[in-house]
């Protein structure tokens, strides 16, 4: 962990929004994020690749592969896709709970428990460095998320239509 903020800081060192950023940033999923876009993609393609084990066998039941081989490839896209589209949704969520951490001049925090969370506001120079952080670090990383998410999308449209052309 990083020691992230002044000494009088009350909140506990995990649950400091820089430290926090820091564990996501290399956690084994969050972190394909981070990568460069061939990586990131090649790693959504696995994801992808892999949905495939459940969304075959499916598809399969559905449109037996001999006979409808358009409609079984159609229909075992799909279904792969909601694996990528379930690992979207968990980094878009991780990567914006982070932002909002970040970006917020007070935080929320546990001290031992549930039942006692307190607040904290950030000094102005602890703010504009957590702020600086989400400009230059976690946007690009939600605005790539978004893009996927969009061209996703835009695939199973294409796939749609295609479907209502068999």
């Amino acid at each position: 962990m990083i020691n992230s903020s002044v000494s009088n800081c009350p909140v506990p060192s995990e649950q400091q929004p820089l430290n926090e950023y820091e564990e996501l940033k290399i956690s084994w999923l969050f972190r394909d994020c981070t990568l460069s876009w061939r990586k990131y993609i090649t790693k959504m393609v696995w994801i992808w690749g892999l949905s495939w084990v459940v969304a075959a066998p499916v598809a399969a039941a559905s449109f037996t592969p001999n006979k409808y081989i358009a409609q079984f490839i159609l229909c075992g896209a799909a279904g792969a896709s909601v694996g990528v589209i379930l690992g979207l949704i968990r980094l878009y969520l991780g990567w914006s709970y982070i932002r909002d951490r970040l970006y917020s001049p007070v935080i929320f925090y546990e001290e031992s428990g549930w039942y006692d969370g307190q607040t904290w506001a950030k000094p102005q120079s602890i703010l504009m460095r957590d702020r600086l952080i989400v400009s230059y670090e976690i946007k690009p990383i939600i605005r790539r998320l978004q893009i996927t998410s969009v061209c996703l999308a835009g695939l199973l449209v294409l796939g749609t239509i295609i479907w209502h052309l068999l």
